[in-house]
């Protein structure tokens, strides 16, 4: 049996829904997030300058951008915790290699800072979020 969707459940904290349970509106679904995450690196590829030294950092942030979301749903079809917290540990390391990118875009002046910041920010909070699941899942007693 594959992984399903981790989802936010509030105080509750990470979980996996059974696939009997209808999805709820203030579960945070981190398929539609890290999918707007990735069309968001897209939009910020396509308005790079057309210079090579811009081209070839924004194709930088594109491929570890976009892997994010490939990771997460690789993860969501894990066979173990084991495989789970690796998969997710990979897209933690594309997070962390996308804000590389975004920081060379801005300190280079190729990118104003106000156009990366919430893409900084979003690039954070999901950090924050995989980390806290692979915590939780490397918590679980083993068997």
């Amino acid at each position: 049996m594959g992984w399903l969707p981790l989802k936010w459940m509030g105080d509750g904290g990470w979980g996996m829904e059974s696939r009997d349970t209808k999805p709820s509106l203030d579960r945070l679904d981190l398929r539609d997030e890290t999918r707007n995450y990735a069309l968001r690196i897209m939009r910020l590829f396509s308005s790079l300058p057309k210079n090579t030294l811009a081209q070839t950092l924004g194709r930088q942030v594109l491929r570890s951008g976009t892997s994010v979301g490939a990771h997460y749903r690789e993860a969501c079809r894990a066979k173990s915790n084991a495989d789970f917290v690796s998969k997710i540990e990979g897209a933690l390391q594309e997070l962390d290699e996308t804000l590389y990118w975004i920081e060379l875009l801005e300190a280079g002046e190729i990118v104003p800072k106000s156009k990366l910041s919430k893409l900084c920010t979003d690039s954070e909070r999901l950090i924050g979020i995989f980390v806290s699941m692979t915590k939780k899942v490397k918590s679980i007693p083993k068997k």
